[in-house]
């Protein structure tokens, strides 16, 4: 409740203020329970994608039930923006081996659910396996490197990265082995200067895909940190703030999927 009716208001008059459009994926559950707030995303003119019905985790799903997700949240968010989403998140950033193939099938044109890289958009690579350790069993037979997969699609992914997530050290979940809540948000403020003071001197170009959300963010000494942050980084010569399909665009506009990719299927809007 704190996160629909308050978290929400407060994150969209901290991105108002520095006149930031962002990209916002809305769980099903979370659209039809704050419409009235959803829409103050959609009108203020943020994007909004995919992040399944109920932050379910997909790989304790069912192919059926997966599909059964996307197809409703679909057209949920369909139906409300009046153009269908184009990115999705897994939630829970887990994913499940049937996900990507699913998000092209509708499709999808940008993922944000995996860590491959921190600071580089990239095209999705599938059928990566391995063999987990089984104690029962000789070494020999778990002592296996990974096997890269070779399907290539034309999803672009924009990595996530729990280094520059406002939620794992600051936000207090019951039952969590890794739940925290209390880190000093100068502390966290301090990492994500150090990531961006790394990847600004290392490469000529990057992207610094920050997830945020509103149950955290909404908080004073969060949104504090914000702005804090916002004004830092606006102090370096050639930043812009996108939105995730402006960073997807981009990518795909210097960069071609290799021949025989998985291709997003066409969509008819």
């Amino acid at each position: 409740m704190f996160a629909g009716h308050v978290g929400i208001p407060r994150m969209l008059k901290l991105f108002d203020k520095y006149n930031i459009k962002a990209t916002w994926f809305i769980p099903g559950h979370s659209l039809e329970t704050f419409p009235e707030e959803c829409a103050m995303i959609r009108d203020q003119n943020h994007e909004i994608g995919l992040h399944g019905y109920s932050h379910e985790n997909p790989t304790d799903m069912t192919l059926e039930q997966q599909k059964d997700v996307l197809d409703k949240t679909f057209k949920l968010l369909t139906e409300f923006c009046g153009k269908p989403p184009r990115g999705s998140v897994a939630p829970w950033w887990e994913t499940s081996k049937e996900g990507a193939e699913l998000l092209l099938n509708y499709g999808i044109e940008y993922d944000h659910s995996m860590g491959h890289e921190d600071c580089q958009a990239y095209w999705l690579r599938l059928g990566d396996s391995w063999t987990k350790i089984d104690y029962t069993k000789k070494a020999e037979e778990w002592m296996k490197p990974l096997i890269r997969g070779t399907t290539e699609t034309g999803l672009v992914e924009i990595p996530s990265n729990w280094y520059i997530d406002d939620l794992p050290p600051m936000m207090f979940i019951k039952n969590a082995p890794n739940s925290h809540g209390w880190v000093n948000p100068r502390d966290v403020e301090d990492i994500w200067k150090d990531h961006f003071e790394y990847f600004y001197r290392e490469h000529d170009e990057f992207i610094f895909p920050i997830t945020v959300h509103p149950d955290v963010s909404g908080r004073p000494h969060v949104l504090l940190m914000h702005e804090r942050f916002i004004e830092w980084v606006n102090q370096h010569e050639g930043v812009e703030w996108m939105t995730f399909e402006q960073v997807s665009d981009d990518f795909k506009s210097r960069n071609k999927p290799k021949e025989g990719a998985l291709l997003p299927k066409m969509r008819h809007e």
